[in-house]
């Protein structure tokens, strides 16, 4: 018993026997730093210090991005990844299948091996067909009735005209002189109109503008789209006054007369009229006089 006294006194006294811990300058021996320490201040002191550096790690590795370099850890980032990565692999899965089963029915159409399928459609109807010879195609008299009806309309229309050539009528582009008018055999596919210089030339009609610049041959031009596949082109102009793309109205101002490019003799405007991609005379929509 005396004997474990003395031995918890001997280590009492070694945990608490003091030290000093002195800092000297190896060239002049000056003491710099000193510092009084036992055994049980070091223990203490290193225990402490490593439970923060173990504290701070947990933190460092829980709340910033260093922990997806620990092997087996795995982010939310990537979690939410391989959650969408697996639905398209499954939805390219299910169209994969139905492009193979679509297939699959193309190879038997084309092989014939769909005509011997008990489940083929004409099959399913073949109780339901009608033989053509027993089928009487004789109109009956309420048929000849409103057959003859509609013809005696037709014969006393007066108003009956050619709906190609009736089409829709637009405003004058100019106020001006018909000089020479629209003669498909010498391939002049427009009128031209004489009026003096600076005279407005306005749009027969609602549309937008798909092509507005100099030419030589035919100076300043102007093509406006309009409804119902027309379209109009205004040649020879001293000025243009809307620009491609903008939007006309019905009598709208968008150039005025001139005299430019090679093919001109003189202040006029050469008016060309397009239905569908091809010429037509504009005097058949348009009354210059």
């Amino acid at each position: 018993m005396a004997k474990d006294k003395k031995k918890r006194k001997e280590i009492k006294r070694k945990l608490l026997h003091k030290y000093r811990l002195v800092i000297l300058n190896e060239s002049t021996f000056e003491e710099k730093i000193s510092f009084k320490l036992n055994r049980l201040n070091v223990f203490v002191t290193g225990t402490m210090f490593i439970i923060v550096l173990i504290g701070l790690t947990t933190l460092i590795i829980a709340f910033t991005p260093l922990r997806e370099y620990i092997p087996g850890y795995s982010s939310t980032k990537l979690k939410r990844q391989a959650t969408e990565l697996t639905y398209k692999t499954d939805s390219l899965v299910t169209v994969l299948n139905y492009t193979n089963r679509y297939l699959d029915n193309v190879r038997k159409v084309l092989r014939g091996d769909i005509e011997n399928n008990q489940t083929n459609r004409d099959s399913l109807f073949e109780q339901y067909k009608l033989d053509p010879a027993s089928v009487d195609l004789t109109p009956i008299r309420q048929d000849l009735l409103l057959r003859e009806e509609v013809e005696l309309e037709d014969k006393y229309n007066l108003f009956e005209r050619d709906v190609e050539n009736l089409g829709t009528l637009f405003f004058s582009p100019v106020n001006g002189t018909l000089s020479q008018g629209f003669d498909q055999k010498t391939k002049h596919y427009a009128v031209d109109l004489v009026a003096p210089r600076e005279t407005p030339v306005k749009s027969i009609a609602d549309g937008t503008v798909l092509f507005a610049e100099w030419t030589t041959e035919t100076g300043y031009v102007i093509i406006i789209e309009h409804q119902e596949g027309m379209t109009s082109v205004y040649k020879h102009n001293g000025s243009l006054s809307k620009a491609q793309g903008d939007l006309v109205k019905a009598g709208e101002v968008i150039a005025s007369i001139g005299n430019t490019g090679e093919l001109t003799t003189g202040p006029h405007l050469h008016f060309e009229l397009w239905r569908k991609g091809k010429p037509v005379n504009p005097q058949n929509y348009i009354d210059f006089n």
